[in-house]
Parts: C-alpha cells; sequence; structure tokens
C-alpha cells in the first residue's frame, strides 16, 4: 500500500479488525518513510446483477443509488447511518445469494420498501408513494391503514 502522504511504497499493518458487519477488513497503517498513519478498508470485489429498468434498459447496481434512494426516504427521521448500511448490506447479500444475472428494478423496489417497513413507517409511506407513483390521498390511507393493522396484530 502506498503512503497517501509521501508516496512511499511500503507501509507496515498497526492494527487489523472487521468492520461494516463483518463486511469489511479496517486496517490502520503506518508510512515505514514519513511515519504518517493512515486507515485502508478492504472489501471482497463481487458481481452484482445488473438491475432491468421498466423500459428494458440494463444497468450495472449501483449501490450508491440503492444508498441515496434510503436517505431520501429516511431525510429528517431519527435513524442513523450505521442502520441505513445494515439494511442496504442485507439487500446487497440477497442479491449476491442468488445465481440471476438480472434483477429488476420492481423486485429491488420491494426489497427497498421492506427494509424500510421494518425501519421507519413514514419513510416507508415517502417512498412507496413515489415508487408506486399514487395519485390521490386515497392510496396513501389504503398503506397507512395497512401499517396500522400490522402493527395492531403485533402488539
Amino acid at each position: 500500500m502506498r503512503c497517501p502522504f509521501c508516496a512511499e511504497n511500503e507501509t507496515r499493518v498497526l492494527d487489523s479488525r472487521l468492520a461494516n458487519d463483518g463486511d469489511q477488513v479496517r486496517r490502520r497503517r503506518e508510512c515505514c518513510g514519513c511515519k504518517a498513519r493512515f486507515t485502508t478498508y478492504e472489501v471482497a470485489e463481487l458481481d452484482m446483477p445488473d438491475v432491468v429498468k421498466c423500459n428494458g434498459t440494463r444497468q450495472p447496481f449501483d449501490e450508491r443509488k440503492l444508498c441515496s434512494g434510503f436517505l431520501k426516504a429516511l431525510e429528517k427521521r431519527p435513524v442513523n447511518r450505521d442502520t441505513i448500511d445494515l439494511a442496504v448490506n442485507r439487500i446487497k447479500h440477497s442479491l449476491l445469494g442468488k445465481t440471476d444475472t438480472e434483477i429488476s428494478s420492481q423486485l429491488l423496489g420491494e426489497k427497498v420498501m421492506t427494509e424500510l417497513r421494518h425501519i421507519d413507517h413514514v419513510a416507508y409511506v415517502r417512498f412507496a408513494s413515489v415508487y408506486r407513483s399514487f395519485q390521490d390521498v386515497s392510496e396513501f390511507n389504503d398503506v397507512i391503514a395497512n401499517l396500522h393493522s400490522e402493527n395492531h396484530d403485533d402488539n
């Protein structure tokens, strides 16, 4: 690993530990030249399926877009970033468990809605209203009624 400060080729690892629920290795390093310390993260490179959009076009799975969808739905909600990262990782793991090389954007949206339903009901309704293109208030009422009945069933 090259030092980001002085470009020295030799660095030594001071500490290694698992990060991000075991999906990454966090390494604390020290440059053998300038003695500066820095942190690196090691992640397995995995082949994710392509996403097939409603119009039939295909594009590579983009974790940033997935994360962005969660962040928009959860804007100004009391949910920390770790919770979002764990939800994104659960979706990624579910996609890696399949042998398919493609996933429909509809199925991916349903996975996001399932995660949001467990994280925050307001964010779930926000996402559902955009994802399902609600046309009037009655569609909001239906989703809220379903959430309300689920909460009563859990009690």
